[in-house]
């Protein structure tokens, strides 16, 4: 869409706008069918400056490109990639047969269970509760340089602290003072 094509756009969706404001019970037939004109000329100039026809699919990169009605973003040039890089995550498995155990254990084995996983947890005071403020992270330095950032934001929050995860919750640092606050204005009178 060209300059001169996105300024009679405009102009014409905000008559259509001011046309809108204007209608009343009282409206006679010949206002609509000016109306129903200029809609048309909106829509005409619509047309004109749209070039490609309706994206088949949701992706950003290939809004033309073909469907995978399974894939979240419709695409299947992307779908393919991510397929792909999953199953390189995996590795190729060799066509070694595995030993045949006698019979499992009701336990299972060592390599069954979850490894522990221990994450840093941003948290930030809302006057209420302590509520997460962003995505958990692995390395405590990141998470730290994140909480600075939010601290140093538009609009901080009153207090920020970070939990460390590893099996259990312990508080590593607090930010601020978290004061409870009522939500209810005039003292919930």
């Amino acid at each position: 869409m060209n300059h001169a094509q996105l300024t009679a756009l405009g102009r014409a969706l905000r008559l259509l706008g001011e046309h809108g404001e204007a209608l009343t019970v009282d409206t006679p037939d010949a206002r609509l069918h000016e109306v129903r004109a200029d809609l048309r000329r909106a829509l005409d100039l619509l047309d004109e400056s749209v070039g490609a026809g309706a994206p088949s699919t949701r992706c950003p990169e290939h809004p033309q490109g073909p469907v995978d009605e399974s894939a979240p973003d419709l695409c299947l040039l992307c779908e393919t990639r991510r397929r792909a890089h999953r199953r390189s995550e995996y590795g190729s498995r060799p066509n070694v047969a595995e030993p045949v155990r006698s019979a499992p254990s009701r336990y299972g084995v060592r390599g069954d269970r979850p490894q522990p996983q221990q994450r840093w947890l941003p948290e930030l005071w809302n006057g209420q509760e302590w509520q997460l403020c962003g995505t958990p992270r692995r390395d405590r330095q990141e998470a730290e340089a994140y909480l600075a950032a939010q601290r140093r934001g538009s609009r901080p929050a009153m207090a920020y602290r970070l939990v460390h995860e590893f099996t259990d919750y312990e508080v590593l640092r607090v930010w601020g003072t978290p004061v409870r606050t009522d939500i209810e204005p005039m003292g919930n009178l």
